[in-house]
Parts: C-alpha cells; structure tokens; sequence
C-alpha cells in the first residue's frame, strides 16, 4: 500500500509525502522537497496533514532521491492506493521532475475487492482508523491503516464463507 500528501487538491498540486508499508509490514516514508516551479499551497490541505512548507524546507528530499528509492524498492511490485485519481498524477509530477520512470505500477485498490467485500471497506476502514487512533494523517501511517482494514475484510470474508 501506499499513500501520499499533497500541497492541496486540484490544478497544480504535488506531492510533499510519499509513504508505503510492505506485506512484510516494512515501511518508507519520506517528505519531499517542492520543485522551483511547484508553487500551489493549500491551507486546509496542510491543517489536514500538518506538513508546513518549512518543515518541507528543512527536511523535504530531492524528487530525484525519492524516485530513485521508489524505485529501488518497489520494482517490479503492483503497488495499491485508495486514491488513484489523485496519487497517479501526483506520482507522475514526482517522476517527471526526477527525469525518471516509475519500476512499479500503481493500481487502485478497489481491484483487490470483491463486490462484498467493496460493500464493508468503508465501515472497516473507519473502525481501524478509530482504533489505530494515530492522530496525525500521514502518508506512513495512512498506507499502514489501508494495509490492516484490506486485512480485516479479507479475514471477515473468509469467516463468511
């Protein structure tokens, strides 16, 4: 699973997080610098996620790097997002400004659900956030409770059969 924050919704927006969790349970996460050009910045974007453009200053890494160990660690995986429709354009505007092409693809992960299955995601993922009760929403964490919820429904699922 991954997930990533971004600097708002829409026209211009791009990436400043990128998290993912392994089957394994290994877990990446990183803040990435804004580009030059990257200008878009949405206030009730950053009080959702709490990353600050000075804290991006500070501690973002180059979109090269963060590509790079995309790369180096998904490759040849399908990773899943529960946003592809923003998450695909916002990896696209990473890897445009490293220069680089993506080593994995990037699928939604409705494609893992079966029609039941689609039906309890919601409600499941909504008690896993409650208990996880992590407090920040961030793209580490946030993959990491996509992960446990896509775990709960398959387990009721086998228990249904």
């Amino acid at each position: 699973m991954i997930d990533l924050e971004a600097s708002g919704f829409g026209r211009g927006s791009y990436p400043i997080e990128v998290g993912f969790v392994q089957a394994s349970g290994e877990c990446f996460c990183t803040l990435i610098q804004p580009e030059a050009d990257w200008q878009h910045w949405d206030a009730s974007a950053e009080a959702l996620h709490g990353i600050t453009r000075e804290l991006l200053r500070r501690h973002g890494r180059a979109s090269a790097w963060v590509a790079e160990q995309l790369n180096q660690r998904l490759a040849g995986q399908v990773v899943y997002c529960d946003a592809w429709a923003h998450d695909y354009p916002w990896l696209s505007r990473l890897y445009d400004a490293a220069g680089l092409v993506p080593s994995f693809r990037l699928a939604d992960l409705r494609a893992l659900l079966s029609e039941d299955e689609a039906v309890r995601w919601h409600p499941v993922l909504d008690q896993v956030r409650s208990e996880a009760a992590l407090g920040r929403h961030r793209a580490s964490a946030d993959a990491r409770t996509l992960q446990m919820a896509l775990q709960r429904v398959k387990r009721t699922s086998l228990l249904l059969l």
